[in-house]
């Protein structure tokens, strides 16, 4: 899976759910709440006031690791 800022998050943790750690460090802990899990990575991370960008590069480093 390849992630951008526009990628929903439940994609994303369906994808792989040991990813939720990495929206854990951001303070997005409501990952189960219909709300958040329809948020792409940029819409959360602008809430949560965070970088999307580090967030992104994270994720996909995670997913090409499991390569």
């Amino acid at each position: 899976m390849v992630v951008t800022r526009k990628s929903v998050i439940g994609d994303v943790l369906d994808a792989d759910e040991d990813t939720a750690e990495y929206f854990f460090e951001i303070g997005l802990h409501c990952l189960g709440c219909p709300a958040s899990r329809g948020e792409s990575i940029e819409e959360a991370c602008r809430l949560h006031s965070t970088d999307a960008d580090a967030l992104v590069e994270k994720l996909n480093a995670h997913f090409a690791a499991k390569k």
